[in-house]
């Protein structure tokens, strides 16, 4: 089924996007609002609820009709007259039938036809009716265009194709609208917009739908125009690739342990901490050919890192160890897969152990829909041990021949076309990026664009470091010569001039800045009460840098995830190098903590932080990066206070003294009475005064305390009204801090 929203299944039943959010919200469904996705459960279970109503509008009209034709005999005829009141009324109405028979005629006529009409115009309105519940038409609302003929027009909805943040005078041109107009129906719509305003996507797709147009994002500025440039792809030209194979999984199930083996490498030795913090990209030769994999990071922070590997991958190896069970991060891992459509192959890793149970992983797995081969289903699973390399040819068999099944092919000889899968900014050699080659080939020299940046191939490196003149379809290569840092996931392909690279560039960039800084926001009464709310709300101000995309995408994602309703983390600036004097000018600015990941400050930041005390924490695992970002926000969390009964005291008799007012003779029930200590009166067991011991004696001597079961006298600090039988409890309040993860939880 394709995924839909709300607001088009409105349109399918001419409904409107409210009207079904309340419908599904009836039915149990959790929605947000009208750009929610609609499920396959939520489409069945409304088209149910249509089915049931146009049942009972069938019955509901078959009904009518058989009550009609019943009536119908029983009715007046038209000769039937009313007898006039007085006498000179009813000569008058047989003047006018004896002087006038044809005009009589006439009349009765006219009511006869007029009886027609009504009853054909009330049988079309049900046969439109019925049509309308019958067959809800698949196709969009029609727009009606004015006219001033008597019938209206009808004409099929338009698909206009437009980029994000637009302004209202271009959209109102791409949809043939008078600006005015466009305006006044916005201000309808609550927005207020100037003829040069710029509409997010949201609010276009919305805007453009009460003038019946259908919106069609457009993709990257550019893409259309080069994938046009490279014409009609030649079938012939097409020869067989490398698959390009993504390992995913669970943290320390062995992902990167079985591609070290098969690469005949050590690739745990450089990753801190024994866990892959990178997406690695690496090409292996077999006997059978090459396979290009991608080494993604099992931690849960990296799921975007995941979901990234499983869009530009042909295959998918689910790594699980044979002696644990199917973790979260598991489950995520299987999750990016289909939502990618690519095939899976499982590999049960660790059956060395004496504690595996392959049959175990293989029933979890098949709880979640992975049912294998030997079980009857679709999904090879293979055993394997990365540490002793038992069954290792067997996955790559099966890694083959779905690879074969696959069918696929590249032309070599146009132009690249590829996917950033990592990018950094190394001090000696300036922005580097890691490519996967989907298309053509990738030549020293050639002139590309990337994301926002544009460059020219001054180097190219394999995994391993050693230079190379060119990279073919689904091969991976680091590169150097790009004008900037672009981001993970970033589309990369070769244009003909560096004027063509730098003018793509330019306008990426320009409307990148429009992005962020022209956005549209209409502020109503409840966003102001919200952010009135809010801003009782703590934030912790961060600044994060990195030494690539990657990593810093994925620690922002985890840090984002631990704020909570009081507390919450406040990402201002992100980046990929080392901390420079900017970075701390910032945190000076915003009270901002630094976070370094690999990387650290030049020599300038490192003495303005000094300077400024700027507090930079350097990190190497991201293990440590949430720990202490958690204790920070435990920190600004607001303590519990707890109030803890220190003891009950019950008044005998109360004294009148000179200058210090009501002294009650008392008795301590249990617990303690100390001097100083906060105290409630209780007259009739309801609280009457709070306040402090202001004076305690046991007999003449002022005393500290007094322990249960004695005597004592005690005051209390501006409180007079003391009877007799009255109860002290004696308390006092304790702060305990409380723990970030206690209140997500």
């Amino acid at each position: 089924m394709v995924k839909k929203r709300i607001y088009q299944v409105a349109r399918e039943y001419h409904l409107s996007s409210e009207a079904l959010v309340s419908m599904l919200k009836e039915m149990g469904f959790e929605v947000k609002g009208h750009m929610s996705t609609v499920t396959e459960e939520m489409a069945k279970r409304v088209s149910k609820r249509f089915e049931e109503q146009k049942e009972s509008f069938r019955q509901e009209i078959k009904r009518k009709k058989e009550a009609a034709e019943i009536r119908k005999p029983e009715q007046k005829k038209p000769e039937q007259k009313k007898v006039a009141k007085t006498a000179g009324a009813g000569k008058k109405k047989k003047k006018w039938k004896e002087t006038a028979p044809r005009f009589r005629k006439a009349k009765e006529r006219f009511r006869r036809e007029k009886r027609t009409v009504d009853r054909r115009v009330v049988a079309e309105n049900i046969r439109k009716t019925l049509a309308k519940i019958e067959t809800p038409s698949p196709k969009l609302k029609k727009r009606k265009t004015k006219t001033h003929h008597p019938g209206e027009i009808e004409e099929e909805r338009t698909i206009i194709k437009v980029s994000e943040f637009i302004s209202v005078a271009e959209l109102a041109q791409q949809m043939d609208v008078n600006i005015s107009t466009l305006i006044a129906k916005c201000l309808e719509m609550g927005l207020v917009v100037s003829i040069n305003q710029r509409l997010d996507m949201d609010t276009i797709v919305m805007v453009a739908d009460e003038f019946g147009f259908e919106v069609e994002a457009l993709a990257e500025f550019a893409e259309d125009i080069l994938e046009e440039e490279e014409g009609i792809e030649d079938q012939s030209q097409l020869v067989p690739r490398p698959p390009v194979v993504t390992v995913m999984g669970h943290v320390d199930h062995g992902k990167t342990s079985l591609l070290d083996y098969i690469r005949k490498s050590n690739i745990i030795a450089g990753e801190k901490g024994g866990i892959t913090q990178h997406i690695g990209a690496y090409e292996v030769q077999l006997e059978e050919g090459k396979i290009t994999f991608l080494d993604t990071p099992g931690h849960e922070a990296f799921t975007a890192m995941r979901a990234r590997g499983a869009q530009i991958t042909d295959i998918v190896v689910l790594v699980v160890a044979a002696d644990a069970h199917v973790m979260p991060q598991t489950v995520e891992a299987i999750d990016h897969a289909r939502a990618a459509g690519v095939p899976m192959i499982v590999a049960i890793n660790k059956i060395d152990l004496p504690t595996a149970n392959p049959d175990r992983i293989k029933q979890e797995l098949t709880d979640r829909g992975l049912l294998s081969e030997e079980w009857g289903g679709k999904i090879m699973m293979v055993e394997v041990s990365a540490k002793t390399g038992q069954g290792v040819d067997n996955l790559l068999e099966a890694i083959v021949l779905e690879a074969e099944l696959l069918d696929l092919k590249a032309n070599p000889t146009k132009r690249a076309k590829g996917t950033i899968i990592e990018a950094k900014l190394d001090r000696g050699r300036g922005p580097m990026a890691t490519v996967l080659v989907k298309e053509g080939t990738l030549v020293a020299t050639n002139t590309f664009v990337t994301g926002l940046y544009s460059g020219r191939v001054r180097g190219m490196f394999d995994e391993r470091g050693s230079s190379i003149s060119e990279a073919g379809p689904a091969v991976p290569v680091q590169i150097l010569g790009l004008e900037g840092v672009p981001q993970a996931g970033d589309s990369f392909f070769v244009v003909s001039s560096e004027q063509q690279a730098r003018s793509i560039s330019q306008k990426r960039q320009l409307l990148s800045r429009e992005q962020e800084h022209r956005k549209v926001k209409r502020l109503t009464l409840t966003d102001l009460a919200q952010q009135i709310k809010e801003g009782e709300v703590k934030q912790l101000p961060l600044i994060i840098k990195g030494d690539v995309d990657g990593s810093v995408e994925a620690l922002s994602d985890a840090l984002m995830q631990l704020s909570t309703e009081e507390v919450s983390v406040n990402i201002i600036h992100r980046g990929v190098g080392a901390v420079s004097e900017s970075d701390v000018l910032l945190a000076v600015a915003s009270n901002a903590v630094i976070i370094g990941f690999h990387v650290r400050p030049d020599a300038r930041a490192r003495e303005l932080a000094v300077q400024e005390q700027v507090n930079i924490k350097f990190y190497q695992i991201i293990y440590d990066v949430v720990t202490d970002v958690k204790g920070l926000l435990s920190g600004l969390l607001t303590p519990q206070v707890e109030e803890r009964i220190l003891g009950i005291v019950s008044v005998r008799q109360v004294f009148r003294v000179p200058k210090l007012g009501a002294i009650g003779g008392c008795f301590v029930q249990s617990g303690l009475i100390t001097r100083g200590a906060a105290v409630r009166v209780l007259r009739d067991s309801i609280a009457i005064y709070e306040g402090t011991i202001s004076s305690l004696k046991r007999f003449k001597e002022d005393v500290k305390e007094v322990q249960a079961g004695y005597e004592c006298g005690a005051g209390i600090q501006g409180f007079n009204d003391l009877k007799d039988n009255d109860t002290f409890e004696i308390f006092e309040t304790v702060e305990t801090p409380r723990d970030i993860d206690q209140v997500k939880k």
